[in-house]
Order: structure tokens, then C-alpha cells, then sequence
């Protein structure tokens, strides 16, 4: 089912979030290929924050996977423990990094890209994937970001 969505960009970063949520839930709701449910989150997200890239990386094989994305071409295999989403996998806990160029191991799949913000995505106990967005700004995501990522992610099936 195809959705329109209603993009504010006057308002605060946390009522932009709060405006999309619910939208998001009507979207993915009822769906259960993971696929779909990503891919349109990944929309959802850069068309309302015109972040430079957003997208997920499942896990498979040992390795992160490039999954739906939005944005630039990416990097498509992450061992386990390398960049910012390695490191996101290895430790199942959330990145908020301001300076991508100071983060050790940085994997730099863009040069536009200054600062990141990685969620685990966890199925029973496990890391399964992550969220990943960039932004070419610096110091840009925050805990209000991180706040919503978390619910948006919270309501997809995995």
C-alpha cells in the first residue's frame, strides 16, 4: 500500500520525529516481509531529515550486509568489530559519533560523511543488524535521536 507522507520541517527535531512515527507505524503495519518494512523506513527517514545516507545492515554470515538503503552508494560487507557499525554489532549498544574522522577504524564508504548514529537492531538477545545513518554535517544526531530511532525501530518486525 502506498502512503503519502506529511514532511514538517519547521519544527523541532523531536516533533519532526514525532510527526513521522505514527506515519511510519501506518506504513509497515500489517506487513511482514522485513524487506519492505526497511526499505520504507529508509525512505521515511531521509525524506523528512535529508540525512546523506540512511539504511540498515543485516547480519549474514558472520558479516553486515548492505540491506535497504537511501543515499549514496555504500559499502556493502562489515566484519564484526570494524567502523562505526561493526563496533554497534560487536558491542550491541548504540553509536553516536560527531566526528566520523575521530572515530577509530572509521570506515569511510563516503567522504561527505562527518558524523554517524548506529542502533543495533536485536532479535531475542541478538544482534541481527543495525540502523545506520549519516549526515554530512558535524556533530549532528543527538539523544533525541536516538530516542526516536529506537521506537521507530522498535516497531519492525524482525
Amino acid at each position: 500500500m502506498a502512503e503519502d507522507l506529511v514532511i514538517i520541517k519547521s519544527e523541532s527535531k523531536e516533533r519532526q520525529y514525532q510527526s513521522l512515527l505514527p506515519q511510519i507505524e501506518a506504513l509497515i503495519n500489517g506487513e511482514e516481509d522485513l524487506t519492505a518494512n526497511l526499505a520504507n523506513v529508509a525512505a521515511a527517514l531521509k525524506e523528512q531529515f535529508g540525512w546523506l545516507w540512511i539504511g540498515f545492515y543485516l547480519v549474514k554470515n558472520e558479516e553486515l550486509v548492505l540491506g535497504p538503503f537511501q543515499g549514496p552508494v555504500a559499502c556493502t560487507r562489515i566484519r564484526k568489530g570494524k567502523g562505526v557499525c561493526g563496533a554497534a554489532w560487536l558491542e550491541a549498544k548504540t553509536f553516536i559519533v560527531d566526528d566520523v574522522d575521530q572515530f577509530p577504524g572509521h570506515i569511510a564508504c563516503s567522504s561527505a560523511s562527518r558524523s554517524e548514529i548506529v542502533l543495533p537492531l536485536l532479535k531475542d538477545g541478538e544482534v541481527i543488524g543495525v540502523l545506520d545513518a549519516d549526515s554530512a554535517e558535524l556533530s549532528h544526531f543527538d539523544s533525541v535521536d536516538e530516542e526516536y530511532l529506537g521506537k521507530i525501530i522498535a516497531h519492525i518486525s524482525l
